[in-house]
């Protein structure tokens, strides 16, 4: 299989040009989901590229989308980090649909080593995961950071977006004036604009040796985001999951401040807690933002402001509503 496939027509042109092994890994739960095939080039253990493909008039949007992201790109900023991005190597179709082909990245998959047998409840295993990724973000920083933008730009069109989601909710009056109060806290704090990932979590970092050895699904990127949001969506996502494998009402082990149960006792923990976890969490995020010229007593609005643009933004209605009900609890333990 070639470098270019300059000349593939559709998947089925792909996967017998492959001459290797294919293999295609199971969908995700999402309405929208693609369907990811892996290309092995013959005789070898890794893939040489990889395959999306949709399944729905969206997911057909999303690789749309993620195609003219990766080819806008411009990589003479990224230096270094230029391996750590998927390249286009064509783009085929597949009954009508578009299907992106990028050259396949090293490493393995934080989340399967998040979800193995006491991971998170290592310090030591949860500091290299946050140095993995704050280091990843910082290079990012330096290679494109130009300019500045107000920190309160985060929540741009969020509140109309929850509005019409979830208007029928009595209580989404309240979140507005929330969401209202909350900006005009992160008003006036300028923050670095540059390249920004858009789904910053441990389910698209790619990891080796201890590094970011690839960051993948870069329909969300943006040329000039605020870089606040990156940060702040790993922590979050990484802090939601600590209670996963534990039973409701039991403490999750290493962390004798957390109790699994409702949904996103984790993050409540890392920002409420005490512990080796919240101090690893907040410190992640504080020497972030200062990183970006934002000072570290802005950590738990940028989170909150981060969690509202979830909310707004999910695929899922129930994944959605899990978050904005988050933010709810949140915001009455401020009011407490």
């Amino acid at each position: 299989m070639t470098a270019t496939m300059t000349g593939l027509r559709t998947l089925s042109n792909l996967v017998d040009d492959a001459q290797g092994r294919v293999v295609c890994l199971a969908m995700s739960k999402d309405p929208n989901a693609k369907v990811t095939v892996l290309l092995f080039p013959p005789g070898q253990d890794q893939p040489g590229f990889v395959a999306k493909v949709p399944t729905t008039d969206a997911s057909a949007r999303s690789v749309h989308l993620e195609a003219s992201m990766l080819a806008s790109l411009n990589r003479r900023r990224l230096g270094p980090l230029n391996d750590t991005v998927p390249r286009i190597a064509a783009v085929v179709e597949h009954m009508g649909w578009p299907v992106l082909v990028t050259t396949a990245l090293p490493g393995r998959v934080m989340l399967a080593a998040y979800h193995t047998w006491r991971h998170t409840a290592r310090p030591d295993s949860v500091q290299a995961d946050f140095d993995a990724a704050g280091g990843w973000l910082a290079a990012l920083s330096r290679r494109t950071a130009s300019g500045q933008g107000d920190l309160g730009m985060m929540l741009d069109g969020v509140g109309p977006t929850i509005m019409r989601r979830f208007g029928e909710d009595p209580d989404t009056a309240a979140d507005l004036e929330h969401l209202s109060a909350l900006r005009a806290r992160l008003d006036g704090h300028k923050v670095a604009r540059g390249v920004m990932h858009g789904d910053f979590w441990p389910g698209n970092l790619l990891i080796s040796d201890g590094r970011v050895r690839g960051v993948i699904d870069w329909e969300n990127s943006r040329p000039d985001g605020l870089l606040t949001r990156d940060l702040a969506r790993f922590m979050i996502a990484y802090s939601l999951y600590l209670d996963r494998h534990t039973r409701a009402g039991r403490q999750v082990s290493g962390h004798p401040g957390l109790r699994a149960g409702q949904w996103g006792a984790g993050l409540e923990y890392a920002i409420n807690g005490t512990g080796w976890y919240p101090e690893l969490a907040q410190r992640f995020m504080a020497d972030g933002l200062q990183r970006l010229g934002v000072t570290a007593d802005c950590v738990r609005d940028v989170i909150l402001a981060e969690l509202a643009c979830m909310a707004a933004e999910a695929d899922l209605p129930d994944f959605a509503q899990s978050h904005l009900q988050l933010l709810r609890r949140l915001r009455s333990e401020d009011g407490r």
